[in-house]
């Protein structure tokens, strides 16, 4: 899904040990965000054999971030770029000077008003660039543009992987709001411990009453949702006693809801839904009694 706007942008400086293994600061506003541009560089190598194509390898080699800022303060100009604040507050730039790794985290909006949000992880950027105009018949802003180099970190993650980029989508599946809530406060760290796929209820099916024969209309739903990207799928039953259990599949019910059939006569009915998920156990909801008279 496309983006439509882009905001929260920060750094988190970095330190690094006698290895060169990153640790994260506190992560600090930078500017406010106006344009990103993000462009990745890869490795490839390809294995011939028996005249064509065996293996095909591509890795992240570098990348360069493009970043249009409102402004850029004199704090974050030594941070970035290691210049200098002399004892003026004036930020003097040297040629000997380099810029310092840092890590960058913003989010862009959606479409659908959710955010996408992101860490990258090393980035080292150059001198900001200034556009300046004189003013004539109409109002230009001249705005910065500072760009930096992607890089993968050195630190490895738990699979003795070097992690360059984080990534997230606010709402996805099994993104959990704790993750989306913290994403600005640290330096977000890779997190390969194994989740068990569950699937939980959080809205059971509700009983029906007093439906008049000839005249029915309503619905059963059932809400829930999964700790994994895979998506939850449905299957109602009917069943001619009160157990969930033993009822018969209605085809080509296969929905979170379920219209109840104009078709009955007067009488109980009862229903309830079979959910399932990729690797996670079957999940069945209470029974839904309907009455009809």
């Amino acid at each position: 899904m496309a983006t439509i706007g882009l905001d929260r942008l920060y750094y988190a400086q970095i330190t690094e040990d006698a290895n060169g293994i990153e640790s994260y600061g506190t992560p600090k506003i930078l500017a406010k965000a106006m344009t990103a541009e993000l462009s990745v560089e890869l490795i490839e190598a390809i294995l011939y054999a028996d005249d064509g194509a065996s293996e095909v390898v591509k890795e992240f080699k570098s990348g360069t971030l493009s970043l249009g800022i409102d402004d850029i303060g004199s704090i974050v100009a030594q941070d970035l770029t290691g210049s200098k604040i002399d004892s003026n507050n004036v930020v003097v730039s040297r040629s000997e000077d380099g810029g310092n790794p840092v890590a960058i985290g913003f989010r862009a909006k959606k479409s659908n008003g959710k955010y996408r949000y992101f860490w990258l992880y090393r980035v080292i950027f150059s001198i900001p660039t200034t556009s300046l105009a004189t003013k004539g018949d109409s109002i230009t802003f001249s705005n910065p543009t500072i760009e930096g180099t992607v890089f993968r970190r050195n630190k490895l993650d738990a699979e003795s992987k070097h992690p360059w980029k984080a990534e997230v989508t606010e709402g996805d599946n099994g993104v959990a709001q704790d993750t989306i809530t913290n994403w600005f406060t640290t330096v977000y760290e890779p997190d390969f411990t194994p989740v068990t796929p569950t699937i939980t209820i959080t809205t059971q099916p509700a009983d029906v009453t007093n439906v008049t024969e000839g005249s029915i209309s309503g619905s059963l739903s059932v809400v829930a949702e999964t700790n994994t990207s895979y998506p939850v799928t449905y299957q109602w039953y009917e069943n001619t006693l009160d157990s969930a259990s033993g009822g018969t599949v209605i085809n080509g019910e296969t929905s979170a809801s379920f219209d109840i059939p104009t078709t009955l006569v007067a009488g109980t009915y009862y229903y309830y839904c079979v959910l399932s998920s990729t690797g996670a156990s079957d999940v069945t909801t209470t029974v839904a009694t309907v009455t009809v008279s």
